[in-house]
């Protein structure tokens, strides 16, 4: 997540992964979520926010909390007024809730067949959590105290928490997401789709990014751009194609995503510095 105008940061690792953190925020703040597998619980300690997805757009106010699936990403909270904002976020990292639960996941984590597409629930102020979210702020500032046992503990409260609050039905959609096999992150979402004719924009929406968040999000992962990544894998199966099949080459380029000869063209000899009419009979003349 990036941030604007950050007062205080902390946060606290369990097993090598962020799982609790405080932010204090000068408005106006905003930032943006990951995509990855893993769910956040952001806790308004103080001020309120906006929360904003592509068609989605909630107020957060004061002790009251968001439940985020991060998978499908693509979410922004921002905040206008003059307040300062403190916020507390819980991670939900799918591999550790493994780890800590080694016997049996618990129930909120499993699929419940009745609703399945929620990526986000409010959960109301209530009572338990504001106590747990105060337990936090306690370790925040006695870092001392802290280890992986009470880590456990506190994982398991939140589990328990947010099970017995009256939006558990929600809590349970986003959170049985985290272990359901139809998600796809965002490399996989790229991956399937390099060779097909969509362009950067689409590929934004597929993976429910704007196209900004979409290249800092690619540049992050592939350290390059959608643009030249996708440009030299699309060139490297075409020059494979080109050796191991008979295919014209107009349909070899379409076949890796060009819907332009000459533009492919002109990109191949950029890469291999011959055009594939020659880099084909060059090498299969090796052969």
């Amino acid at each position: 997540m990036h941030y604007h105008m950050v007062l205080d940061y902390k946060k606290i690792d369990l097993f090598g992964k962020t799982f609790i953190q405080k932010v204090d925020l000068e408005p106006p703040f905003e930032f943006d979520f990951p995509v990855e597998k893993q769910a956040c619980f952001l806790y308004m300690v103080k001020g309120n926010m906006q929360y904003q997805s592509q068609d989605d757009h909630l107020e957060i106010s004061t002790n009251h909390s968001l439940l985020l699936n991060c998978i499908n990403s693509g979410k922004q909270i921002h905040n206008n007024s003059n307040e300062k904002g403190e916020i507390v976020i819980v991670t939900f990292h799918p591999d550790i809730l493994k780890k800590v639960y080694d016997r049996e996941i618990p129930l909120i984590f499993q699929p419940n067949k009745q609703v399945t597409n929620q990526s986000r629930g409010v959960i109301n102020n209530d009572f338990l959590i504001q106590k747990y979210i105060e337990s936090l702020i306690f370790y925040f500032e006695n870092p001392s105290l802290v280890n992986d046992e009470i880590l456990i503990l506190k994982l398991k409260e939140i589990v328990l928490l947010l099970s017995q609050t009256q939006d558990v039905e929600i809590i349970q959609v986003i959170l049985s997401q985290l272990f359901s096999s139809n998600t796809y992150t965002f490399k996989q979402i790229i991956e399937a789709n390099l060779f097909s004719q969509v362009n950067i924009e689409e590929l934004a929406q597929k993976t429910n990014l704007s196209v900004s968040s979409f290249k800092r999000e690619f540049k992050k992962i592939y350290n390059d751009s959608p643009a030249n990544y996708i440009k030299n894998k699309r060139l490297e199966r075409a020059a494979k194609l080109l050796l191991v099949s008979d295919e014209r080459i107009t349909d070899i380029a379409f076949d890796c995503g060009f819907n332009d000869l000459a533009n492919f063209t002109k990109s191949f000899h950029t890469k291999y510095e011959l055009t594939p009419t020659d880099y084909r009979s060059k090498f299969n003349a090796k052969e």
